[in-house]
């Protein structure tokens, strides 16, 4: 399978091969405030199946060992990397162009999430 998808003003695009590693919610401060939501919902994606085909985002060091990527442009919020996991590269599956294409089966940090209702 392969997937595509990109920022808000379309600059960095990304293409994913092959099947994902996982799909999952992440609730942790770190992931809300990178992205400004509540939650993000991330696909794990092997490296050496994903590449950037328009403008590469540019990379913020968020703590050590982890990286956030943004695009220069927009500013949106586009993939997250970390040394605990390295091979593999985390992208935001509502930016892809068909967000249907992955359904979210795990969830992280629930013990961080938001006290706020489900509505």
């Amino acid at each position: 399978m392969t997937l595509s998808g990109h920022c808000l003003c379309g600059a960095v695009r990304f293409v994913l091969d092959g099947a994902q590693n996982w799909v999952g919610h992440c609730y942790c401060d770190s992931c809300r405030r990178g992205a400004g939501a509540p939650l993000v919902t991330f696909i794990g994606q092997p490296n050496g199946q994903w590449r950037w085909t328009g403008q590469p985002p540019v990379c913020y060091v968020s703590s050590p060992g982890n990286r956030r990527y943004f695009c220069a442009t927009c500013g949106s919020s586009v993939a997250y990397a970390s040394d605990r996991y390295p091979d593999e590269m985390h992208f935001h599956a509502t930016l892809l162009d068909d967000p249907s294409a992955v359904t979210p089966t795990s969830v992280y940090h629930l013990d961080e999430k938001l006290p706020w209702p489900d509505l």
